[in-house]
Formats: C-alpha cells, structure tokens, sequence
C-alpha cells in the first residue's frame, strides 16, 4: 500500500511498496493483524510477539514494516486484506435494566414463577436485550422445574426427588437474581430451553 498526499493507493499484485514511503495506520493495523495470526498459531513465544507489535505499531515507513512481514511469509508479496468491521458490543445495562433483569429471576421466590420471567420478556424485553436474556433464561427453568414435578411423582424416586429440585431452585434463583444485578452472564444447569 503506498500513500501519496495521505491518499492509499493499492500496490499491485506482487509489487511491494517502496521502502521509504510513508504507512497508514491501516497499513500498520494490516501488519498487526498478520503478527496476531502468528501468535495465535504459536509462531512466537509472548516476548517476540510484543517486540514484533511494537515494531508494527511504531512502524514510520514501508520499510519499517518490511521486515516484520519477511519473518512471517519470507520473501513472497501477502495481499492486503480489509480488516472485518468491528464487532459491535452490547451497551452496558443500566441500574434499571439490571433491577429488572434481576426480578425475572427473584420473582420465583415470592410466588411467580412464570408469570414473572414471562410479563418481564414480554415487557421489558421488548427494549432490553439485557432483560430479555435474564427473563428467558429464568422462564425456562421454571418451565422445567414445572415440568419434573408434575412428571417426577410418577415414580417413587421422583417422588423424593421433588423436594430437592425444590430447594435447588430457590437458591439457583437467588444466584440468578444476584448475577443480573452485579451484570453478569447466568445460565441455570439441567435447563430444557424452550424459549428462544
């Protein structure tokens, strides 16, 4: 890639750029994409990596950035390739969100629990991904806790089973509800995820 009057034009097919021009800060983030493959592939150990990154980052003229890529590839031209767009990231909930999120899972203990995961998908949800994940996750276990205690009676282990589902649904609620407010991810165990 060569760079004239701060316009990049690109280099032909196995052409390489003249070393005393300029790079571009996508000239440089090519190189740094290139360095990161390397190192994920255990091409270099922690040390050479952040040598080779700081070089890349630092990196004034195509020639400065020329070597780095010989000890990748050798001597062969590597095409450039337009770096992916950067993957956008959710918003951080608010103290709302996460209180809202929060009852989806508490709701349970005082005597809801679908109806509460269920009104707060259908209302809350509907704005925050943050609420809709807890709601959901929180709906589909209580669909399964309904589900083993009106099927577990069947049989006389299901019947002393029942109790303990019980129990471990309180308190798996309650570290549901704990985990939505302090904004972190939760997914109960032993879950059939019916809602999507």
């Amino acid at each position: 890639m060569t760079a004239m009057a701060g316009v990049s034009n690109p280099v032909g097919p196995g052409q390489v750029p003249p070393a005393h021009l300029r790079v571009t800060n996508q000239d440089r983030e090519h190189v740094v994409e290139h360095v990161k493959a390397a190192y994920a592939e255990g091409r270099f150990d922690k040390l050479e990596f952040d040598e080779r990154l700081e070089r890349a980052m630092t990196a004034r003229t195509h020639g400065d950035l020329m070597p780095i890529m010989t000890e990748l590839y050798g001597t062969r031209v590597v095409p450039f390739r337009p770096l992916p767009p950067p993957k956008r990231q959710e918003a951080a909930a608010d103290s709302s969100e996460r209180l809202g999120a929060s009852a989806a899972h508490l709701l349970a203990l005082v005597g809801f629990p679908i109806a509460g995961p269920l009104i707060l998908m259908l209302t809350g949800g509907k704005t925050s991904p943050y609420i809709r994940r807890h709601a959901v996750e929180a709906l589909n276990f209580q669909l399964t806790v309904l589900g083993a205690t009106l099927l577990l009676p069947i049989t006389v282990i299901g019947v002393l089973l029942v109790p303990v589902i019980w129990v471990a649904a309180f308190v798996l609620s309650i570290a549901g509800g704990i985990s939505a407010l302090s904004e972190n991810q939760f997914r109960y165990p032993l879950t059939i995820r019916m809602v999507k």
